[in-house]
């Protein structure tokens, strides 16, 4: 569903991200772990349109989608979630989910003014479907609640469902598991396997949580100082000789700290 091809990113002379190759198949949960300063979140912002490589190729689906903007693979169907959630504080649980689907009727004056009863049919829909989304997630019962009241782990649950109102294919989750209490964790992970199963969604995900990756992913794919450095089965990543140095004997940082 996405090949990374010899990828190159830099930041004033220094390598985020040094010729890095990988594929993510088609109807997989794959994981992509390393040490902090590995180039992941580098990677992921390049993938998602959000950096321009220095070098290399993106495809999606077979099409060259290289340094294409959000907004544009955002209608491909490549959606990406953030560490921090960014959700619409101001707004209930519900709109952040019924502003997400494009090209919405009410969002033109003129069919405001001439075409009301469309809108207020779309609108419908619209709600309908964020309804479901709700009851998917369990997030039913927060439905009118700000977004901002939120506990970090629903705003993780509502970025996933900002990505179904998006009919999103493939999905990039970055950490979704990263300030998020056990509970929560376990439906977040059941949610992202129900929606792997299910509706076929392709993930990609970067987690420090090594029994999270466990629990979903495979294949995984480890990076360290900007490169991949191998990738196959958790299990195989766990015994393999090169992972363990260069997470604990490990890999020098990069220009992307934190990543």
């Amino acid at each position: 569903m996405i090949s990374v091809d010899s990828i190159v990113k830099t930041f004033g002379g220094l390598r985020a991200v040094d010729g890095c190759t990988f594929d993510v198949p088609a109807g997989s949960i794959t994981g992509l772990i390393g040490p902090n300063g590995a180039g992941k979140s580098t990677l992921f912002n390049i993938v998602a349109g959000f950096l321009r490589p220095d070098e290399g190729h993106v495809h999606l689906g077979g099409e060259d989608i290289t340094a294409l903007p959000p907004h544009r693979l955002f209608h491909k169907g490549l959606v990406r979630t953030f560490q921090v959630p960014h959700e619409f504080g101001r707004m209930t649980v519900i709109e952040n989910l019924m502003v997400v689907p494009a090209a919405q009727a009410g969002e033109r004056v003129t069919d405001v003014l001439f075409r009301f009863a469309r809108v207020r049919e779309q609108e419908r829909t619209v709600r309908e479907r964020a309804e479901d989304v709700l009851e998917f997630l369990q997030l039913a019962h927060v439905r009118n609640e700000l977004a901002g009241n939120l506990s970090g782990g629903q705003k993780k649950l509502l970025e996933l469902g900002r990505t179904m109102m998006a009919d999103a294919k493939v999905v990039l989750l970055d950490e979704p598991g990263a300030g998020v209490n056990r509970t929560l964790l376990a439906r977040l992970a059941e949610d992202i396997r129900r929606l792997n199963r299910d509706r076929g969604y392709t993930f990609c995900i970067i987690e420090h949580d090594m029994d999270l990756i466990a629990e979903l992913c495979d294949p995984v794919v480890v990076m360290a100082q900007g490169r991949v450095l191998t990738q196959g089965t958790m299990d195989e990543i766990r015994h393999n000789e090169e992972v363990l140095e260069a997470y604990l004997g490990g890999a020098a940082p990069t220009a992307e700290a934190g990543a």
